[in-house]
């Protein structure tokens, strides 16, 4: 049911001559990750981790052309690309079922800002992967005493972060034999965690969960904390000067902090520059790294303040 309803979802916003190549395939949604659309390329997906031509079976590739890009965002907003201006100059917009088409094209700037982008050249439609308790394993490492420890989960791309934090705001926020239900604020500058559409999020993060949709990390952060007073912080990809600062902020403030950074190994992220003085200084008490080296979801290992090991050899989400 599920995937049927995922394949309705991604199907009806693809211009037809795409939509037409996807159904003849007759493949299974669950494992569809990526479609991407550039203008004068083949037709490309990630389809169970690996990157596909389409149509697979024909050596006669299709190619998309300008008038593709143009209806699949005509579908995708609905005729109205003015109407989706503020989510657009992020360079995505949300669609059905928490799924975001990442654009490219011209960049309109205003005062040194984006305002727009025109001429769109590149679609990327990524499918909102979500899998309920897919964290159930990690919450024993991540909790002391039912209470949600300072946690950064560290993880290259298309290695299940956001996937991850998701499931961990939802089970962190109902409650369960490790934690007890909390109350929890989620800034999702770029709709990934809620996959919010018209405002309602369509992934599950919880009963106790607040969600400020398309909002700058840093501002969110500050906004939480002053009027929904939030027990747990939820962020994906820190990395400016002004989200960590809001990170220590929500942490001096009495808030524990579940967030995500780029990289490979604790080492990494420790030599970055501010977010590795926070380290130094075991502000998280707990970090997660992911890797993919068999698929996505895969922890590399678990650490404590100290970065001692907290789990003995690599294992899995399940």
């Amino acid at each position: 049911m599920e995937a049927e309803k995922r394949k309705a979802q991604i199907l009806q916003v693809l211009a037809r001559a795409v939509r037409q190549i996807l159904e003849e395939e007759k493949m299974e949604f669950t494992y569809l990750q990526e479609i991407r659309l550039r203008i004068g390329q083949p037709l490309r997906m990630i389809y169970d981790n690996e990157e596909k031509t389409l149509p697979i079976r024909s050596e006669q590739k299709y190619i998309v052309t300008k008038e593709a890009i143009r209806e699949t965002m005509e579908y995708i907003s609905h005729y109205s690309l003015y109407a989706y201006e503020n989510e657009l100059k992020q360079g995505f917009l949300t669609i059905e079922g928490g799924h975001r088409a990442g654009v490219t094209g011209k960049v309109i700037v205003e005062q040194g800002k984006v305002k727009n982008i025109q001429y769109i050249s590149s679609i990327n439609i990524r499918m909102s992967h979500e899998i309920l308790g897919c964290a159930k394993g990690i919450l024993p490492f991540i909790t002391k005493n039912r209470q949600v420890c300072h946690t950064l989960i560290i993880s290259p791309p298309r290695c299940g972060k956001t996937t991850l934090i998701r499931d961990l705001v939802r089970q962190i926020s109902d409650g369960s034999e490790h934690v007890k239900g909390c109350t929890v604020g989620v800034v999702d500058e770029r709709s990934e965690l809620g996959g919010c559409y018209l405002g309602v999020a369509q992934n599950h993060l919880g009963s106790r969960t607040d969600i400020l949709d398309c909002c700058p990390k840093a501002e969110g952060m500050i906004m939480l904390i002053r009027s929904m007073a939030p027990q747990v912080i939820a962020v994906d990809e820190i990395g400016t000067q002004e989200e960590i600062h809001a990170v220590e902020y929500a942490m001096q403030c009495g808030c524990k902090m579940i967030a995500s950074v780029h990289g490979a190994s604790l080492e990494e992220a420790q030599n970055k520059p501010i977010l590795g003085e926070l380290i130094r200084r075991k502000r998280f008490e707990r970090y997660i790294v992911l890797q993919n080296e068999r698929r996505p979801g895969e922890i590399q290992g678990i650490y404590d303040e100290r970065g001692s090991s907290l789990c003995k050899e690599c294992w899995e989400v399940v």
